[in-house]
């Protein structure tokens, strides 16, 4: 079945700081006409221009990573080439993409809504309120990214002459700060959270708040205790570490070059409030996470002194049923009314298990690619008899197998990274240490859709368990990394139109990236924990504010406001001595349980006790099934990591109930 039609295409508005309307890769349009690519089965190219881009281009080692010699690109060559010999026996029909420059102060508009502050300017500027609990929890280099593009925004609009004004950053920063100064801490909760976060955070997190406007800021990273080269802090803005790292090491800093080979064994220390992975919260703290973790991007590019482009994909027509070129979301619509629940598209999910089964002791698996013919026929019959379940698998062999997850991933609709951040993740490459970059990874992986990061979730865990094979199968994680890079990153490879060194150059910059992807992905789902302070901070000031006004609504009702005092502080403590938690799990008992907190008891502990008691409960239940939650207090919901010391989490969140329960899927 044909996927491609002139009628089918995607529109993509590439935002650039300046200049004439583009395509992808930096390519003009002549006489001020938009500048269209064409795109056969998955390759962007300009003009038939891959013919060139394929060609190998001579090896400088002066600038290009040390570590990726013209041997070692081999294997990405190779794998161009046959990417070139899949599409040429592929049909000829084509779906145009068109690339706008967006007008001025679009880009950062653009931004602005993304970061969730579209308040800041339009009609809805005059009432910033909604921001300002936000903004008040911003590190200064935050802060400093978004006055950045607010004060862009502002410029613009007023040379349009707009109506309505945009208030500076600054202004709203020193709204908050009076706010603050006028009105005390109103209850148990807010005063809690403030004092235990401050408490148990550790100095690193106190030195990353943030008042904005002081002249005197605290040390970003305490000097008696420097963090290990291989330790990854999450407890510090990532910005403000590079900050912090500039000006107190400027002749020790070093671009980051080496052999990938002997990447460092990045780890994460031991957190006692528990890792919060992707997945761990609740949709509206998830949101408040994504938020916050593209103005930090942003803020770790700009103190690099690194571009973040986005782009952003204007759809005209996809296909709405089949399997290749099928946007994500409506693939798995379609695989949810087969299995219901499930994240990852079916058609991903049986390819990677037919190469599997195969063995992944195969040599040059990956590399070696199935017949361009018989790939061709494939597609035809998988598209006809897929979803009605009368496709011979056995028919598939394992190289074939392969080559159709590669296809697969090709000719997404929109890239598995995403249009809006591709080009961020290409970026990485320019960050000057592999801490840097990894940091940068981190915070690109929570801003992809959903879809998209659990589909790559997938993909990068099947490329580590190729790579756990090696000895057999001969592909190291680098040769995994050449083959899978140009499949994943070709959307703008592609369709450059440059000197042949910088193609060079490009392309030792994506394996490098997709090297990094695969040996360090189980880091890169895991939610920074001063974001997560942040999103906790935010859910205390609003409480706070929430209450103010119940408690002026019960004073307009002419009810008793000493009563109703009294009954939250009795919904808060509910007859618990201090230093006891209540569990429950009320899908699963009626009974709950009180605790007594110690130093070293643990999530794991918790449930355990818990299971043994309820022997009915335990014998019904696998392990794993079931978790422990924190619900409420200064966060929605977070599923508790086993190693989560109860009695450091109780008191930065003494207001929270304790819940077991499973997973939604």
């Amino acid at each position: 079945m044909s996927w491609l039609s002139s009628s089918q295409g995607v529109v993509l508005t590439a935002y650039h700081p300046s200049g004439k309307d583009q395509a992808l890769g930096g390519n003009h349009g002549k006489g001020g006409e938009e500048a269209t690519t064409s795109r056969r089965y998955g390759q962007y190219t300009m003009n038939q221009e891959i013919t060139k881009v394929i060609e190998r281009p001579p090896f400088d080692r002066s600038s290009s990573q040390d570590s990726l010699d013209e041997l070692s690109m081999e294997d990405y060559w190779t794998e161009l080439e046959n990417i070139k010999k899949s599409s040429e026996n592929r049909q000829e029909d084509q779906e145009v993409v068109v690339v706008k420059e967006p007008d001025e102060g679009e880009l950062e508009e653009e931004w602005l809504k993304e970061a969730g502050l579209s308040n800041l300017f339009g009609e809805a500027a005059g009432d910033p309120q909604e921001s300002m609990v936000f903004l008040s929890t911003l590190t200064r280099t935050q802060a400093a990214a978004v006055q950045k593009r607010v004060e862009t925004v502002s410029q613009t609009l007023r040379k349009k002459n707009k109506q309505y004004q945009v208030p500076d950053v600054r202004d709203i920063f020193a709204q908050q700060r009076g706010s603050k100064e006028r009105e005390p801490p109103d209850g148990r909760e807010s005063q809690s959270v403030r004092t235990d976060e401050n408490k148990y955070q550790g100095k690193d997190d106190q030195a990353s708040s943030l008042a904005v406007g002081e002249k005197e800021l605290t040390p970003l990273v305490p000097e008696e205790a420097p963090a290990s080269e291989t330790d990854i802090n999450l407890e510090v803005s990532f910005a403000e570490q590079a900050v912090n790292q500039k000006e107190s090491s400027r002749e020790k800093i070093q671009r980051s070059k080496g052999d990938d080979a002997l990447l460092p064994s990045f780890r994460l220390p031991k957190d006692k409030t528990g890792t919060t992975k992707i997945g761990d919260l609740a949709p509206q703290d998830m949101k408040k996470v994504c938020h916050l973790a593209l103005i930090e991007l942003t803020a770790l590019y700009d103190v690099l002194g690194v571009e973040l482009k986005q782009l952003k994909a204007v759809k005209i027509k996809t296909k709405d049923s089949g399997l290749l070129c099928v946007p994500l979301t409506v693939l798995l619509e379609q695989d949810q009314k087969k299995v219901p629940g499930t994240r990852i598209p079916l058609i991903f999910q049986k390819l990677i298990s037919r190469i599997e089964e195969g063995g992944l002791e195969t040599e040059g698996l990956l590399r070696i690619p199935g017949a361009a013919v018989r790939i061709k026929s494939l597609c035809q019959e998988l598209e006809a008899k897929f979803y009605e379940g009368t496709f011979n698998w056995e028919s598939v062999k394992q190289h074939d197998a392969a080559s159709l997850l590669k296809l697969f991933i090709r000719e997404l609709p929109q890239p598995l990274l995403s249009v809006e951040y591709l080009k961020a993740f290409q970026a990485v490459q320019n960050l000057p240490t592999k801490k840097q970059q990894l940091q940068a990874l981190n915070l690109l992986v929570i801003l992809l859709p959903d879809a998209n990061r659990d589909t790559l979730k997938a993909l990068l865990e099947f490329l580590q368990r190729v790579v756990d094979n090696k000895e057999k199968n001969k592909m190291t994680v680098m040769n995994v990394a050449m083959v899978m890079a140009p499949n994943l990153f070709m959307y703008h490879t592609l369709g450059l139109k440059s000197g042949e060194q910088r193609e060079f150059v490009m392309a030792a910059g994506i394996a490098h990236i997709m090297h990094l992807l695969i040996k360090y992905q189980k880091l890169l789902w895991t939610i920074p924990k001063f974001i997560v302070n942040q999103v906790r901070k935010q859910n205390t000031e609003n409480h706070r504010k929430d209450k103010k006004a119940m408690k002026k609504l019960l004073k307009k009702m002419a009810y008793d406001r000493e009563k109703y005092e009294k009954q939250d502080k009795s919904a808060n403590d509910a007859d618990v001595p201090q230093g006891v938690i209540r569990v429950q799990a009320p899908h699963l008992s009626k009974v709950s349980m009180a605790i007594q907190l110690t130093e070293e008891l643990r999530a794991s502990d918790v449930l355990a006790r818990f299971l043994s008691q309820e022997s009915g409960v335990a014998q019904t239940l696998k392990n794993g099934e079931v978790f422990l939650y924190e619900i409420g207090g200064n966060i929605g919901e977070r599923c508790l990591d086993d190693d989560t010391y109860m009695k450091d989490l109780y008191q930065l969140n003494p207001n929270a109930e304790w819940v077991i329960k499973s997973k939604p899927s």
